[in-house]
């Protein structure tokens, strides 16, 4: 099952600007893991990134109806200090997901750390955008390199021009 599976992380601070970029490779990356047979697409239902690739994964799914999107999440107060609109959006994705897995009730120190782990322990492949190797983004890639999990880092694909 973890062949068939993909985890998503990256940064939250995502320009607008770059969010039409990131969507074109996302979609490119995710079809290219769906035609070597990976159906299953993990999101930790945090701002930025994961917020994307989640929208991503329900487009796709309109046309590959054999895909799932499964949410990871780490509480289930995690959008407690969110604005509205954010709330919204992540509302909307949550009642669209094929799967919602909660690691704990309330916020507590780690729980980030325990959701990025979670996603990385149940997924073959993982996508990432990763432009500085420090905090939370970082931490979950170097993780997923030491489980042998594949990485394709939609940042350094946008940097090479490759594409």
């Amino acid at each position: 099952m973890k062949e068939q599976t993909c985890c998503f992380t990256g940064h939250r601070d995502i320009s607008e600007g770059d969010t039409a970029g990131i969507v074109r490779l996302l979609e490119y990356e995710v079809e290219k893991l769906i035609c070597e047979g990976v159906c299953y697409f993990g999101a930790g239902g945090a701002q930025g990134f994961d917020t994307i690739a989640a929208q991503v994964v329900l487009k796709m799914r309109e046309r590959h109806p054999q895909i799932r999107l499964i949410l990871v999440l780490p509480c289930r107060d995690q959008t407690q200090r969110w604005n509205q609109k954010d709330k919204q959006i992540y509302d909307a994705i949550l009642s669209r997901a094929d799967k919602v897995v909660y690691l704990a009730d309330q916020y507590y120190r780690g729980c980030m750390h325990q959701r990025n782990r979670y996603l990385v322990d149940h997924s073959g492949h993982c996508i990432c955008y990763l432009r500085r190797d420090m905090g939370g983004t970082a931490y979950t890639v170097r993780y997923a390199k030491s489980k042998g999990v594949h990485v394709i880092n939609l940042f350094l694909i946008e940097e090479s021009g490759v594409n």
